[in-house]
């Protein structure tokens, strides 16, 4: 839980100042890269931790993963450039995706199926206080302190973490009384095709969605080489993975239901989540000209109530015994908040802003536990362990896509529209400063600095739209879903 809650603080820390951490740099345009190359390295990684840690126990690649966040999050608060600072990023990504994946696994080993709803909300408890003081403070201290504090004051705690998880984690939990495996031997039968060709898949669509029409033009080789190598080897990984003796993502989870319908709806609930929490501070800078702290203070509305649905999620569950209503509900809300995320614009009351959050923040908030718990109730006790990282893998790559589409969608959009809406003798100029520096727009002089207001709003609103679209697949794929009523389970 400890880790857990520095996890999401880290999220979300990043969320409501990544355009002060990107405008300090002069890379705004490549904003995506700092979440991205870190929700990449985790969502590659997962699968691997998944698998090797049923040969050699949950202990030791738990721990490991901890250090690694460590080390890399004291990187990123010392980095010089934004190069330097990606890499950390994606540093971070394998440390803290690990930490998670393995922290969730630990819990499915050793809390009773007929008590997880309730601990799944103590959880969410963390998960919440983390995310609301994340996105406080992210906005709070890259105003005030600078955000290389933002990095700074999570490395004693990851210590902290580090030094009491050695004591308390048993080197034995996750065998289920097997012999404990080396590394290396745990490795032999390691699906390293699989994992080699998920890599690739994902590294070449982001590099692909990333980079075109943005960086460089769609026209451009390296962007048609990236996308030809993503739609060949992610047909090979999903051959090779038929017919791998231990796959990191056994197809027969993905194909069949209702493992499908909730693995894919909660794929495209993640993506929702973090092209939500990706753009909506960019509306709030860019459009409204507030300050990193008021639109971290903002998102606390998104936190709060995103975590008072999870955490009343799981205790509802274990009274009603019935888990499909949180599904339900929650893509039923995410489709209606996009939709008022999109009919945002300047000139409303503060109040009306937070209002708008509070709809997709509920409907995650029921959705993601609701999930969780919905899939390891239909699988095999043997399981647990491969259906929690085949969730969170998929979870993740929505992460990833949801993050690179969104920003994908925006910075073309974005060009556009500057192109049409800006006009001058300097409009070049302005629009380059517009697309490297967010906060540069509010030292723009009249009439520019509202025709790019302007077209930022358009932009976003764009955006919020073709979620919508997304959320209302994610309720289809719910509806005819039958899950049991929650019961015992040996």
């Amino acid at each position: 839980m400890a880790t857990h809650f520095i996890s999401c603080l880290d999220g979300t820390i990043l969320a409501s100042s990544h355009p002060v951490i990107t405008s300090y740099f002069g890379s705004s345009h490549s904003a995506s890269w700092l979440s991205t190359a870190y929700l990449l390295a985790s969502t590659a990684f997962q699968p691997l931790l998944g698998r090797v840690s049923d040969a050699v126990g949950r202990r030791g690649p738990y721990l490991v993963t901890i250090a690694v966040f460590a080390v890399a999050t004291a990187w990123c608060a010392l980095a010089r450039t934004v190069t330097s600072f990606i890499l950390a990023r994606a540093v971070c990504g394998l440390g803290a995706g690990g930490m998670m994946t393995m922290g969730s696994i630990i819990v499915s080993d050793i809390v009773p199926i007929e008590i997880r709803g309730s601990f799944q909300s103590y959880i969410n408890i963390t998960w919440g206080v983390g995310s609301m003081l994340g996105a406080a403070l992210g906005g709070v201290m890259a105003d005030y302190l600078g955000w290389r504090w933002e990095f700074g004051v999570q490395v004693p705690l990851l210590v902290a973490c580090l030094v009491v998880a050695s004591f308390v984690v048993p080197s034995d939990i996750g065998l289920y009384g097997k012999e404990k495996q080396t590394l290396r031997e745990a490795m032999r039968t390691f699906d390293l095709k699989g994992s080699a060709l998920l890599t690739s898949s994902v590294t070449f669509l982001i590099l692909g969605l990333n980079l075109g029409g943005n960086i460089i033009p769609w026209s451009h080789p390296f962007v048609i080489a990236s996308l030809a190598i993503f739609a060949v080897s992610f047909p090979l990984f999903l051959l090779v993975e038929r017919h791998a003796a231990k796959p990191i993502m056994p197809i027969h989870l993905v194909l069949k239901s209702p493992h499908i319908n909730l693995i894919f709806a909660n794929h495209i609930a993640a993506f929702l989540f973090d092209a939500i929490l990706f753009n909506v501070p960019i509306f709030f800078q860019g459009v409204l000209l507030i300050s990193a702290t008021s639109s971290g203070l903002h998102l606390i509305a998104f936190s709060a109530a995103a975590s008072t649905a999870a955490t009343a999620t799981g205790f509802l569950i274990t009274r009603t015994r019935r888990l499909k209503w949180p599904l339900v509900l929650g893509a039923s809300l995410i489709a209606f908040g996009t939709l008022c995320l999109s009919a945002m614009q300047p000139g409303w009351p503060v109040a009306a802003y937070l209002v708008s959050l509070v709809p997709a923040a509920t409907g995650m908030g029921f959705q993601f536990p609701g999930t969780f718990m919905a899939v390891l109730a239909v699988a095999e006790q043997r399981e647990q362990a491969v259906v929690t990282s085949t969730l969170i893998l998929w979870r993740s790559l929505g992460m990833v896509l949801g993050v690179a589409w969104s920003s994908l969608v925006v910075q073309n959009a974005l060009r556009y529209y500057l192109g049409l809406l800006v006009s001058g003798p300097d409009k070049d100029a302005i629009v380059e400063r517009a697309r490297r520096s967010v906060e540069a727009i509010r030292e723009l002089p009249s009439p520019y600095r509202e025709q790019v207001m302007q077209s930022y709003e358009a932009a976003l609103r764009l955006t919020f739209l073709c979620c919508f679209v997304l959320a209302v697949v994610s309720l289809l794929l719910i509806l005819p879903v039958r899950l049991p009523r929650l019961g015992k389970k040996s």
